[in-house]
C-alpha cells in the first residue's frame, strides 16, 4: 500500500500536483501562497510561487510592478533610488531631487564628483577658475564678487604686496600709514614680536609695543624709577624736569600723596608741608 503524501497544512493529497517544501513541511500551492506568499508594494496582491519576488528593504514587488513611480519603466537589475518610499529611476531621480550645475546649470549625477561652495555645486569640470579658466579640483581657492580664483591667479589680479617682504596679501594682513602689511611681517622694531591684535605705538614712523616703547623712550618716575608711559590716559606728575606716576608723588617721610596739594623739596625728596616743618 503507497503512504500518503498531504499537504501540511490542509491535508489534502499532493499526489500529482506541485506542492512547496518549507522547513521540510509539503505545502500545496494554494496553501502556501495563502500563508507565506510576500504581498506586492505595488499593486497590493500576494506574489505567488510562479511570479519572481524582488525585494527591497524587506519590501516585496512583482517583476511586473518593479518599475520606476515617475516614467513607469521597469526597474529589474537596473539601478534605482528611493525618495518617500517610491522607487525612482536615476534619470528621473537626478532631474528631480539632484543638484544643479551653478555653472552650466545642468543635473550633477549621482554618483559623479561634485564640487561645492556655500550651498553652491558643480561639476568638477565646471569649477574652474575665472582667469585662466582651469578646473581648481581639491586645490585652493579664494572667492570674489561671485567668480572663484585659483590662488595664483588671485594673486596676480588683485592682491596687495606686503610693505615689507613684497609678496602678496591673499587673507587678513594689517595697514600702516596707509601701507599693507602681512600680520606676520608687522613686528615691533624693537623685540620684534608681532604687534597685531595688541596696542602698540610709533617713534619716527617706526612702530614698537609698548614694553619697547616705554625701555627706549619713556621718562622714568623718580620714585620708582620705571617707565611712565603716559599712554591710555594714565596721568603723571612734572616738577623741575623730574616726573613721577601718580600713585608715586607721595611725601618720602610719611608717605602721604601729595597729589593736588602743596609740597616741599629736600635735595631729591619731596614732602609734605608737614613734615617739612621738622
Amino acid at each position: 500500500m503507497t503512504e500518503r503524501y498531504d499537504c501540511h497544512y490542509c491535508k489534502e493529497t499532493l499526489f500529482g500536483r506541485k506542492y512547496v517544501l518549507r522547513e521540510e513541511n509539503p505545502y500545496c500551492v494554494k496553501c502556501y501562497e495563502s500563508l507565506y506568499s510576500n504581498t506586492c508594494e505595488e499593486c497590493k496582491k500576494p506574489i505567488g510561487c510562479n511570479s519572481r519576488d524582488l525585494s527591497y528593504k524587506d519590501r516585496h514587488w512583482h517583476e511586473g510592478c518593479f518599475h520606476c513611480f515617475q516614467c513607469q519603466h521597469s526597474l529589474v537589475d537596473k539601478p534605482f533610488s528611493t525618495r518617500d518610499e517610491q522607487l525612482l529611476c536615476t534619470e528621473c531621480y537626478s532631474n528631480q531631487y539632484s543638484s544643479k550645475c551653478h555653472e552650466c546649470k545642468k543635473t550633477i549625477m549621482p554618483g559623479s564628483r561634485k564640487m561645492e561652495h556655500k550651498g553652491n555645486s558643480w561639476h568638477e569640470t565646471c569649477f574652474t577658475c575665472q582667469r585662466c579658466q582651469q578646473p581648481i579640483g581639491t586645490k585652493s581657492f579664494i572667492p570674489k564678487d561671485s567668480s572663484n580664483y585659483c590662488v595664483p591667479c588671485y594673486e596676480k589680479q588683485f592682491a596687495m604686496q606686503c610693505v615689507q617682504c613684497k609678496k602678496p596679501i591673499t587673507t587678513g594682513g594689517v595697514t600702516y600709514h596707509e601701507q599693507p602689511w602681512h600680520k606676520d611681517c608687522f613686528l615691533c622694531t624693537g623685540c620684534k614680536q608681532q604687534l597685531s591684535g595688541q596696542r602698540f605705538t610709533s617713534r619716527d614712523d617706526f612702530p614698537y609695543c609698548l614694553n619697547c616703547f616705554c625701555n627706549l623712550y619713556a621718562k622714568k618716575c623718580a620714585s620708582c624709577t620705571t617707565p611712565i608711559s603716559g599712554l591710555g590716559g594714565s596721568k603723571y606728575i612734572s616738577f623741575e624736569e623730574r616726573q613721577w606716576h601718580n600713585d608715586c608723588f607721595n611725601c618720602k617721610k610719611c608717605s602721604v600723596s601729595l597729589v593736588g596739594r602743596g609740597f616741599l623739596t629736600e635735595r631729591d625728596d619731596i614732602l609734605c608741608p608737614e613734615c617739612g616743618k621738622d
